[in-house]
């Protein structure tokens, strides 16, 4: 690719969002600014640039310009989609990382038992969870907060519930896999107590006795990613 800058390549995209590949359509400075988050001077500015590389063709009249993308400058979009399709692709759908058991407060098991969870785990995982959820304590900063992150994904989501008292929050279930043994599911809960550092597990079997660990003992997990988000 040529030496675009990230803003020129926004500037692009945004033409092309607005049907600017076969057919000159108006865009403004003062909306096109808005749109990659810089002035309008800048947007003016990036247009000219456009323009003098041959990436856009543009026909003032009087206050007003409308703007088509050149041959050369569609070739930039296509190569920086290729390229990012394919990194994108060949992007790992999952996360491993090690941990330590460690206890929780027992809220697990009272929760993970309610009615209005253990009829959508059945329905959606296919089983209803041990009672009580796995606590693991990640060791590492930078995997507690790719974790967080995972809240940004659909995985398989328990929808909230009324028992006509309270609200229940939301769960959501990732497949996981603990020492290439045990299957399970991470879970994240709209309401907890931990901080980012511990994740929780539930599973159909009594994970601890599967493996035969205890507190402290380190565990290795893998995460199952979906790409489409919620």
């Amino acid at each position: 690719m040529t030496d675009l800058k990230t803003q020129h390549l926004l500037t692009l995209a945004h033409i092309l969002s607005k049907g600017g590949k076969h057919n000159f359509v108006n865009v403004t400075t003062t909306s096109l600014g808005k749109e990659i988050g810089k002035s309008q001077q800048s947007a003016s500015l990036h247009l000219k640039e456009l323009e003098s590389g041959g990436f856009i063709e543009r026909i003032q009249s009087g206050r007003k310009q409308s703007i088509k993308i050149t041959h050369k400058g569609f070739v930039e979009l296509s190569t920086l989609h290729n390229l990012l399709s394919k990194l994108i692709s060949k992007s790992s759908n999952s996360l491993t990382f090690t941990g330590t058991i460690t206890s929780g407060m027992g809220e697990g098991a009272y929760y993970m038992s309610m009615k209005g969870y253990t009829k959508q785990f059945k329905s959606k995982l296919g089983y209803v969870p041990y009672p009580g959820t796995l606590n693991v304590q990640i060791k590492e900063k930078k995997f507690s907060e790719a974790i967080s992150q995972l809240s940004n994904y659909e995985g398989i989501k328990i929808n909230p519930f009324s028992d006509g008292k309270r609200t229940f929050g939301w769960v959501k279930c990732f497949k996981s896999k603990i020492n290439n043994k045990v299957d399970c599911e991470l879970i994240l809960l709209e309401r907890t107590h931990h901080d980012t550092t511990i994740v929780e597990f539930i599973s159909k079997h009594n994970i601890r006795k599967a493996l035969k660990i205890s507190e402290k003992s380190n565990v290795k997990v893998k995460i199952s990613i979906l790409d489409n988000f919620s």
